[in-house]
């Protein structure tokens, strides 16, 4: 019942998640941030199991970490996800696999903006859009619709609120809130918060 949503810009990537952790039928708290800093140019939103999430997240962001100090450089975004895919396959195959959804932002001096879809299986994907959850039944094909390459911020905020209006209007879950970050070549920014609003026009 979760929602983690990225779209690549023309110099950037925004990642948008809900903010509601839940627990069978009850929401427990909605101020629940799910995105995770792994570098200063790279982001990673995460979904799944409560306890899962946490602990793998926070493992692959301390050894990308563990990775600068000891080399002197940061993991590029495709080094990154890929370290991360091999951590989840190796997981999968263990006694206790993760069941967590991953969307991977980040960008490179060389290689500009990038995100990656990730899932609890280890399929790894570079994408110029991704949605993970239940959400992507109804917004999925909006992005198909409205995505143009090379978006500004303001046309992919206002993509990423026709898919949200849509989720509000259709999905029997209220989402509520979503979270908004962005990655540029100048680090992550934390663009607050927004709520989808379903348009009175299409009821």
């Amino acid at each position: 019942m979760e929602c983690l949503i990225g779209i690549q810009g023309k110099d950037f990537v925004l990642l948008a998640t809900d903010t509601i952790s839940a627990r069978s039928v009850v929401a427990m708290k909605n101020d629940h941030d799910k995105m995770y800093k792994l570098s200063d140019n790279l982001l990673m939103a995460v979904c799944g199991e409560s306890g899962d999430t946490i602990q793998f997240s926070e493992y692959i962001a301390k050894n990308v970490q563990l990775y600068k100090m000891r080399n002197g450089y940061e993991l590029s975004p495709h080094a990154a996800a890929n370290f991360t895919r091999r951590n989840m396959a190796e997981s999968l195959r263990s006694q206790r696999s993760q069941m967590v959804n991953l969307l991977i932002a980040g960008h490179d001096k060389v290689d500009g903006p990038s995100l990656y879809y990730l899932d609890y299986l280890a399929s790894l994907n570079k994408l110029p859009f991704a949605i993970h959850g239940y959400g992507s039944l109804f917004a999925l094909s909006i992005m198909d619709k409205y995505y143009l390459k090379d978006l500004d911020f303001d046309a992919a905020k206002d993509l990423l609120i026709k898919c949200l209006n849509e989720i509000q209007k259709r999905f029997i879950v209220n989402l509520g809130r979503f979270r908004l970050r962005v990655v540029d070549k100048d680090g992550i920014h934390d663009k607050g918060m927004v709520h989808a609003e379903p348009d009175e026009s299409t009821k």
